[in-house]
């Protein structure tokens, strides 16, 4: 893999494709490190929630995986790019060399996606508990503006809306799989040392029709679609 030194990069757009090894055979990954200096929320099993995140890592796995240490297994995939300090990090058995970028006045989207078991969020049954499982339509979001943590977690809700805008438009008759998973990115808010708070200084807002939430929303949905559009070819 490549030195950490030449994975840094701020735009989503130079996110590396680096290789791991999985039962014999090599894999790839997606690596982006924008740096220190950002917060991230998010659903991965390595990283999720909200927090100062380095680095994203989204890698591919083979179809069945089956191992129990999924978190273990990332965070050995990290060091192995040479990544550092805290991160988040995804799976997929998608493939992640058909990634597709998509950017919309300074938001930035990659999605990788799998679409083979799909279905709607709201169905009969009792779900379960389970091991984590590779995520299927994984999606990654760039804001080049602080947010708060409400936004944040607004913006989750947004890329996931205009998720499921693309799957109905493809006429994928699905919401999305059962394993998706976001990250979104964004700035932290600069210290402001007379201040007890910098919630001032960040975007409170990341709905669908606020300024940031409207250029995320066409971001994810372009990359969405084009991620899923070839999948629903008979």
């Amino acid at each position: 893999m490549l030195p950490r030194t030449l994975l840094a990069s701020p735009s989503l757009a130079d996110a590396a494709l680096l290789t791991h090894t999985e039962q014999g055979r090599s894999w790839p990954v997606l690596v982006w490190a924008p740096g220190p200096g950002v917060r991230m929320v998010s659903s991965a099993v390595l990283g999720g929630g909200i927090g100062e995140r380095a680095w994203v890592l989204n890698a591919q796995v083979p179809p069945g995986y089956d191992r129990l240490d999924p978190v273990a297994h990332l965070r050995a995939l990290a060091s192995g790019a040479g990544l550092e300090g805290p991160g988040v990090g995804l799976m997929t058995a998608a493939s992640v060399e058909n990634r597709r970028h998509a950017a919309d006045g300074g938001a930035e989207a990659v999605v990788t996606a799998g679409i083979g078991v799909r279905g709607w969020a709201a169905v009969p049954g009792a779900g379960g508990v389970a091991a984590p499982r590779p995520g299927t339509i994984n999606i990654i979001v760039s804001l080049p503006v602080p947010l708060t943590d409400a936004a944040l977690v607004n913006a989750v809700a947004t890329a996931t809306e205009a998720k499921v805008q693309a799957l109905v438009e493809l006429g994928a008759d699905a919401s999305g799989t059962p394993t998706d998973a976001v990250c979104v990115a964004a700035p932290s808010a600069p210290s402001a040392p007379s201040a007890p708070s910098t919630a001032s200084s960040a975007e409170s807002f990341a709905g669908p029709r606020s300024l940031w939430g409207a250029r995320l929303a066409r971001a994810v949905h372009r990359a969405t679609y084009e991620a899923c559009a070839g999948l629903l070819r008979a």
